[in-house]
């Protein structure tokens, strides 16, 4: 085997399918194993509809789209959506019974956490869990949701203080690589937004992931955790939602009924050996589903 001949050999990297065609093409494929996929965007966005979409798609087979295995999911804020989650499980055990369990709750195993030392506390017990492999199916599939709420009020922005911020970055983000290609498992983070003030052409003269052009609900935006994070990423997806009033004539009535219409866009804006990419989405109670403009 020359290098040439190594250089043709396809990445058979496993992908998870999100289980839409439009969505899988902009990653793609899917959401790749052996590496950290962020999913960024403000509150409302979807990123928590996708993350419970695919914690129960990882149990599908891989020739579903699927591991073949089961999930752990981190929540930082809020109470966890079981839920909906459970109307997840329900109806792709509708669509899949032979393929996806009666309880497909029974394969993710979710767990609260409050600060990022905990995290990193948490995450070691996952590998020892993984390790003994006490579970029906593989752990294939970890999910923080969200890394940002672990961060909000634990560091000040003292020189000491966002150097230690940054050291606790580079500590998770290599637990969880670690962890990914040990087991070859994927993981996928939510982050939050905050507004965006300064030039058009990034952070000082820097363009990541095509920062200068993020937008939602009409504000401009940026990820937070900054730079120092963002380098600790593989992938990033940029979930944005935008408003729109459009008028509705409806019958008898004496005036023009304003309507709000809610437009959702997914944003790949990087990747490893692969283009920015976009595509329309809508939710619907299967999870978020692509739309072909």
């Amino acid at each position: 085997m020359t290098p040439q001949n190594l250089m043709l050999l396809p990445l058979s990297t496993p992908k998870l399918s999100i289980g839409c065609p439009i969505l899988d093409h902009c990653l793609g494929g899917g959401i790749p194993c052996n590496s950290i996929t962020e999913l960024v965007g403000e509150s409302g966005s979807g990123k928590t509809q996708l993350c419970l979409q695919l914690t129960v798609r990882a149990q599908l087979p891989p020739s579903h789209g699927g591991l073949g295995g089961s999930s752990i999911y981190i929540f930082t804020e809020f109470s966890f959506s079981f839920r909906r989650l459970q109307q997840l499980g329900n109806l792709y055990h509708a669509s899949y019974p032979n393929l996806i369990g009666l309880e497909p709750l029974e394969d993710i195993y979710v767990r609260g956490v409050h600060d990022a030392e905990e995290l990193i506390n948490v995450l070691g017990d996952i590998e020892a869990f993984i390790a003994i492999d006490h579970t029906r199916l593989p752990v294939k599939l970890i999910i923080i949701d969200s890394i940002a709420a672990l961060f909000r009020s634990q560091y000040q922005t003292t020189p000491a203080d966002l150097k230690r911020r940054s050291e606790m970055f580079f500590n998770i983000s290599a637990t969880l690589k670690g962890l990914a290609n040990k087991f070859g498992l994927a993981v996928v983070v939510t982050n939050q937004v905050v507004d965006f003030i300064g030039p058009h052409d990034g952070v000082n003269g820097v363009r990541l992931g095509n920062l200068e052009s993020l937008n939602t609900s009409g504000r401009r935006v940026s990820p937070a955790l900054g730079l120092a994070w963002a380098h600790c990423i593989n992938s990033r997806v940029f979930l944005a939602r935008h408003e729109q009033s459009i008028g509705v004539n409806i019958r008898n009535a004496p005036s023009t009924t304003i309507c709000s219409q809610t437009h959702r866009t997914f944003h790949l804006l990087f990747a490893p050996h692969l283009a920015y990419a976009s595509a329309e989405f809508v939710i619907r109670k299967e999870g978020l589903v692509g739309v072909s403009g």
